[in-house]
């Protein structure tokens, strides 16, 4: 075979020729999802995918234009229209529903445009979620209105609307455009009376305000602020019915995380909770990757995804993209985006146009407007810009005259214009008028005008991208937000058929922009720079409680979205997708790194062996002030127990949310300057420009401005986070210096000026009073108004009346050897005015004699009908260590210099001596009935008990078989009672028919158990009186009850009565059975723990004052504590009536013999509600399901304790505080649980023959003081002190002629439980340790 010298070539040649005639893949294609509502003509013209699957190609007949050694430009033509479909028509007005048609007819249309038209079926017509264009969000708003309306003939509209059921949220991308949306929102809803309003970090609202509005505009870092907190702004989200996500496209931004977190947030509210329908509407520019911004919205690709491109634009756009020549930051760069500007702007005013020039500085405006009148004198070309031959040009000329900007009147003489924020608000709108009347060519203004005003010109021209951001301390790219709002300003619509947009940039910047604003580059997440935080927020909102919970919370975000469909970029190889398609494994791994640096920071508790989460103080101030982790990690390093002003100040600088402002060059000289000023000597930019602004101190530069009033801004939060944390550590030097520091950065004031300032007061005035009364309090200087003529001395007398001022006064009532009640009284001590608003809140500490540790404190709210506030604090005293004193400090919230002490002496402090009257509980066999001698008796009992238990044994043969007194004292569920009854019967079986049994009980609910019990009994044996008192529940000793025994035992001191008396397990109850004349052998004192039934008692503590949002914190530990102990049933006590509801639908997330049809949705899943209101048919038929185990969760409120007979397998009791309203309903007062109450609650969990929990849910300093009295026995002490009830009974013998004088007065009292503890334990009486003496008071 021969081969001529061309084969091998040939050869070599054929497999890559015969390849490229090959399909890039041969094995079988899948078609294309068909997408019904997606309009993109970008196919046809160019703009697809590139090979690499990472970036859109650039539109055909893009062109590019090099101009030598000066700029390069992209030009990029409008975009064709996308031809109409063949079913596709505009809808007219009278298809409409009745109130969209109503409303167009008056403004004048006959049909929707194309848009509304292909939107308007899925968007007012149904309750989908979507994303599209700006005009799907009024026919969504439409749409709620409408299934909110009560459709009655006879109502008007705006009337029909049932305003108070629903809430819809506007998620602004900025402060400034959510002023623009809430001006637009409300003049379109006005004739619906609608109310839409802003809430901002500059605008609040108050709880009326919020409850009377329908719309809220906001920003994404509001609205996740608001929907971290339980109540107050948080509750919003209860009766949220649809979610707008306006500019949904900043996911790719670092704010994208907070986007990521409030969608997750919605809908998992949606798709595991039954109590929410919540629609979700995303609005944004052109999207690259829609379908995966749609699915993270959880946006039906066949209904509700709906894709329009630029070419539904209403004026076409020519997009211009300019790369200025030169090294960025260089004076070249400078001079050849100067000269670009003016070539730009002189082509366009040249042939007819007006022209926008935006900068990104206030100052800068003027300078760009006076550099392009300079280059155009130059050029000859001012009269092009001039606007002298305006018809009302003259007219123009004589109002600008009136303006004192004198760059402003220059400048329009030649058809130049200037507008920025900073300008009074008169000369904007004469600037905007002027440009509206075409009267100026050229109008140089900052990006405010693009958000704020509608203000349209032919075509907008952006002068750089360079622009300050405060937040980041240094010169960053101009936002492709901000760009495509810039170019939304190009082309009047209705007025022209064309628009053009131009960007100057540098050219390094040129391909950025291009990429950007065209839509080239794919939208990822930034989801994972924000996960720890935003996880921690879930923790404290207690939506995530274990791992399972976090993963399944990302699967909710838009990074799990792009995770799956680009897995490289997230670090996932794709053979690990192909193994875990839901990509599991990597979840859990984030969580677990989230997880481990929230335990690091101590802002989690995480137990690796549940793999569960329980939120710690740190965490939850944390997630209610939106502090950094990585901060809060510092904070645990800094934070000490004694700190001072300037240490205060040096911390606070240290913290992430500042790292990144830096000294730049420019700046060095007045930062010094500024440091000579500041009182406190500690460097830094950040502290220095701290004390700066609260000093009030001149700053001239315009970025050091900006600087400052982001470290003003975010310094506030930090420093109240930082007060918390104090609070909750009790550190009392810390808590006061950083109480006045969060007040001094509000009030820009310190704590060492003169607090009248507060007051708007002359400065003449303020400085008389500087000179001459500045060493005074405000409270001395109401009587040394001195070298002040009448009107200041009077100014300052009105003002010092007004300043907050509380008088605290205070009574010592020990309780036992080792605590003691500090009865407190706070009186408001000042005038109100307008200045103080609702309410004045104060805080209420008790701090040590060392002033370091807060032992007890009460947040307390003044109110203008407040006259008193009475608190009690229970504090721990050492046994044999009796400090010198403690301090209670009361300090203002709100006003600088409104605080004060009151030192409280124990000098004269006597605390009562240790009780040894415990019995102890003896290991006897337990008896059995036959002990009762009577086979009757012994059969009607047999139904209750089987044999005795210990304590009933050991006290049966003095209770039943002596004639002694007795008293016995037993922890409650332990069967005294029962004793009761058997010694009731025993002693009818034994007396004759004449006498008598008397029994006595504190509350009516005690005596119908009484009855209830024995009426089958003493029936049965057919006996109905004796020579017995029986006192039931004497730990319940009030006004009354001692009163009535101390008359039964003066009355039948002649007569053989005996006295019985039964009561829960007392710390002392040696008096009470020296009272009761009670002999040594029939006396037994058991402690708690001597109970036969097991039963845990565990306490759980929170440092959230009593608020809604404490049980909102509670809801999830409650529910997890209710689940641990399996299918039991389990009582929980709440404070009130009103809470019942809210917190059994916080507890299960989602009967016809109920009168209450309300109670028929509760029971259906196993919770029913028990309090004093319920009828009495349906208490026995809560009852009734509740035996039973239909009803598995009682929730009851406090007052009902006492009526419940009912016992449960687990009992909680849901906080230990409570309100009670004066009858004036404008007076609040806040209680604590009485220890009776709590004895009750936790009776309720005994249980005979099996173990009873019960948990303890309290404030964190009241736990010690709890938990000792349940374990150790109760405090018993007279309440006759003083009491209403002593004086109508010695008012009553008075006059009766019972009690003659005193003397006589003072014998009849010697009968009385106030009589022995008066000696025992004088300071709880105010006595020095005479009887006598404190009876004859």
């Amino acid at each position: 075979m021969v081969l001529s010298h061309t084969d091998p070539n040939r050869r070599i040649e054929e497999p890559p020729r015969h390849n490229v005639e090959q399909p890039l893949f041969s094995g079988p294609t899948a078609a294309p999802e068909y997408l019904p509502h997606v309009y993109s003509s970008s196919a046809a013209q160019g703009n697809i995918l590139s090979q690499s699957g990472k970036k859109f190609t650039l539109p055909v007949e893009t062109t590019r234009h090099f101009k030598t050694y000066f700029y390069e430009e992209v030009v990029i033509p409008p975009a064709k229209k996308f031809p109409p479909r063949a079913a596709e028509r505009l809808l007219p007005v009278d298809e409409l529903d009745e109130w969209p048609s109503g409303r167009s007819r008056t403004q004048g249309y006959s049909s929707l445009n194309r848009m509304q038209s292909i939107i308007y079926p899925t968007a007012f017509g149904s309750n989908e979620n979507m994303l599209g264009k700006t005009d799907v969000a009024m026919l969504t708003i439409l749409r709620v209105l409408d299934q909110y309306r009560t459709h009655s003939k006879s109502e008007s509209l705006p009337a029909s609307i049932r305003k108070d059921d629903f809430k819809i949220i506007y998620v602004a991308p900025m402060k400034a455009l959510a002023a623009e949306i809430v001006r637009k929102l409300a003049k379109r809803l006005q004739w619906l009376a609608i109310r839409v309003r802003e809430l901002t970090g500059d605008m609040q609202l108050t709880k009326g305000e919020i409850a009377e509005t329908q719309i809220i505009v906001t920003t994404p870092e509001k609205w996740d602020v608001v929907t971290r907190k339980p109540t107050g702004e948080g509750e919003i989200a209860s009766k949220l019915k649809l979610l707008i996500i306006d500019e949904v496209h900043l996911l790719n931004e670092d704010r994208g995380a907070v986007i990521e977190t409030i969608v997750a947030r919605t809908l998992r509210q949606v798709r595991e909770s039954s109590q929410s329908v919540i629609r979700i509407l995303g609005l944004s520019a052109t999207l690259p990757n829609y379908i995966d911004v749609a699915d993270f919205l959880s946006v039906s690709r066949q209904t509700g995804l709906f894709y329009f491109d630029s070419s539904f634009r209403p004026v076409p756009l020519e997009q211009h993209f300019i790369g200025v020549k030169g090294k960025p930051g260089t004076s070249q760069s400078k001079i050849n985006l100067d000269l670009v500007t003016f070539e730009k702007v002189s082509e366009l005013v040249q042939a007819g146009h007006q022209v926008m020039v935006f900068v990104h500085a206030r100052k800068e405006t003027v300078k760009a407007a006076l550099a392009l009148r300079e280059a155009a004198s130059k050029e000859g070309m001012l009269d092009a810009f001039s606007s002298q031959d305006h018809p009302n040009y003259a007219h123009f000329r004589r109002d600008l005259s009136a303006s004192r900007n004198k760059e402003m009147k220059e400048l329009f003489d030649d058809g130049f214009g200037i507008h920025h924020a900073g300008m009074l608000r008169g000369d904007r709108n004469m600037m905007e008028k002027l440009f509206n009347a075409r009267a100026i060519k050229v109008l140089c203004c900052t990006a405010t005008l693009a958000w704020g005003v509608n203000l349209p010109a032919h075509a907008v021209i952006i002068k750089g991208t360079q622009v300050y951001d405060n937040s980041r301390g240094s010169f960053v790219d101009l936002s492709v937000l901000d760009v495509l709002q810039v170019f939304g300003r190009a082309g009047r619509p209705g007025l022209e058929t064309s628009g053009e947009g131009y960007i100057c940039t540098t050219d390094d910047k040129l391909q950025h922009y291009l990429n950007a604003v065209t839509s080239q580059n794919p939208i990822e997440s930034q989801f994972v720079k924000g996960m720890v935080d935003a996880m921690n927020a879930e923790i404290s909102l207690g939506t995530v409680a274990t791992a399972h919970d976090a993963v399944r919370w990302l699967g909710y975000t838009y990074l799990f979205v792009r995770m799956q469909k680009t897995p490289l970029i997230y670090g996932i190889p794709y053979n690990e997708v192909q193994d875990d398609p839901l990509l599991s494994r990597k979840r859990y791994q984030l969580v677990r790194t989230a997880a481990g640096s929230l335990a690091e920071a101590r802002m989690i508790n995480h137990d690796k062996d549940r793999d569960s989460f329980t939120i710690t103080d740190l965490g939850r101030i944390a997630a209610k002030y939106y502090i950094h982790h990585r901060t809060i990690e510092i904070f645990n390093r800094e934070l000490r127990t004694q700190m001072t002003e300037a240490d205060v100040l040096s911390m606070v600088s240290l913290s992430t949310e500042f790292d990144q402002i830096q000294v730049r060059e420019n700046e060095t000289n007045e930062l010094l300057q500024l440091l000579e000023l500041a009182p406190c000597n500690v460097k830094g930019k950040v502290n220095v420009l701290l004390q700066g602004y609260i000093s009030w101190a001149f700053v001239e530069d315009f970025a050091l401005i900006s600087d400052m009033q982001y470290v003003a801004q975010n310094a506030g939060r930090i420093v109240r986070a930082l007060l918390e944390i104090a609070i909750s550590r009790k550190w009392a030097n810390t808590s006061a210096v950083l109480m006045g520091m969060s007040k001094a950065i509000e009030k820009r004031l310190w704590p060492f000026d003169q607090p009248l300032k507060q007051f708007d007061l002359k400065q003449d005035v303020l400085y008389g009073l500087e000179r001459w009364a500045d060493d005074y309090s405000v409270a001395e200087l109401l009587g040394n108004l001195v070298h002040l003529n009448p009107i200041h001395g009077q100014a300052i007398l009105n003002a010092a009346k007004q300043f907050p001022a509380v008088q605290v006064s205070y009574f010592l009532r020990p309780l036992g050897p080792d605590v003691l009640k500090i009865e407190t009284r706070v009186r408001s001590a000042f005038s109100w005015s307008s200045k103080h608003g609702s309410v004045e809140p104060f805080w209420l500490w008790v701090e040590d004699h060392e002033e370091k540790t807060i032992l007890q404190l009460s947040y307390l709210l003044l109110r203008p009908s407040t006259d008193v506030l009475d608190i009690a604090f229970l504090i721990s005293i050492p046994e044999g260590q009796i400090p010198p004193f403690v301090t209670i400090r009361s300090v203002s919230e709100r006003w600088m210099g409104a605080e004060d002490e009151v030192k409280v002496a124990f000098d004269d402090l006597v605390m009562p001596a240790r009780s040894n009257s415990h019995t102890p509980r003896l290991n006897l066999p337990f008896l059995s009935l036959s002990i009762l001698q009577d086979s009757v008796l012994g059969d009607l009992f047999s139904g209750k008990l089987r044999s005795l238990n210990a304590i009933q044994t050991q006290a049966f043969w003095s209770t039943v078989n002596t004639a002694s007194n007795a008293l016995i004292c037993a922890p409650t569920g332990s069967g005294k009672s029962t004793l009761g009854h058997i010694l009731t019967c025993q002693t009818l079986a034994r007396i004759p028919r004449q006498g008598y049994v008397l029994i006595v009980a504190p509350r009516q609910s005690i005596v119908m158990e009484w009855m209830s019990d024995l009426r089958g009994v003493l029936g049965a044996m057919g006996f109905s009186m004796s020579f017995l008192v029986v006192l039931e529940n004497l730990e319940q000793l009030d006004p009354y009850y001692e009163l009535a025994v101390s008359s039964l035992r003066r009355v039948l001191q002649t007569q053989p009565t005996r006295l019985v008396g039964f009561s829960a397990s007392l710390n002392d109850s040696a008096d009470l059975a020296a009272w009761l004349d009670v002999a040594p052998s029939a006396f037994h004192s058991f402690r708690p723990s001597d109970r036969d039934q097991s039963l845990n008692v565990i306490a759980h503590t929170f440092a959230i004052p009593h608020s809604a949002a404490l049980f909102k914190a509670m809801a999830r530990p409650v529910s997890a504590t209710i689940r641990s102990i399996g299918s039991g049933p389990a009582i929980v006590f709440v404070p009130s009536r009103s809470q019942c509801s809210s917190v059994a639908l916080d507890l299960i997330p989602y009967m016809d013999k109920l009168r209450d049809r309300n109670l028929s949705d509760f029971i259906s899943k196993g919770v029913c509600l028990f309090h004093p209101g319920l009828h009495r048919q349906d208490s026995a038929t809560i009852l009734e399901l509740y035996a039973e185990g239909i009803i598995r969760v009682l929730v009851v409120a406090r007052e009902a304790c006492w009526k419940l007979p009912v016992r449960a397998a687990v009992v909680v009791v849901m906080g230990t505080q409570y309100f009670t309203v004066h009858e004036d309903g404008t007076r609040r007062q806040l209680h604590d649980y009485t220890l009776e109450e709590l004895v009750r609650m936790q009776g309720r969990a005994v249980r005979h023959g099996d173990i009873g929990h019960f948990h303890l849910f309290c404030q964190a300093e009241d736990k010690d003081t709890y938990m000792r009295f349940l374990e150790g026995g109760l405090p018993l002490e007279s309440k006759l002190l003083g009491s209403d009830q002593l004086r109508q009974w010695y008012k009553h013998h008075r006059e009766r002629g019972h009690i003659r004088n005193k003397q006589e007065g003072v014998q009849a009292l010697s009968w009385t439980f106030l009589a022995r503890r008066a000696a025992s334990n004088p300071t709880y009486y105010d006595s020095k340790g005479n009887r006598d003496e404190c009876l004859s008071k």
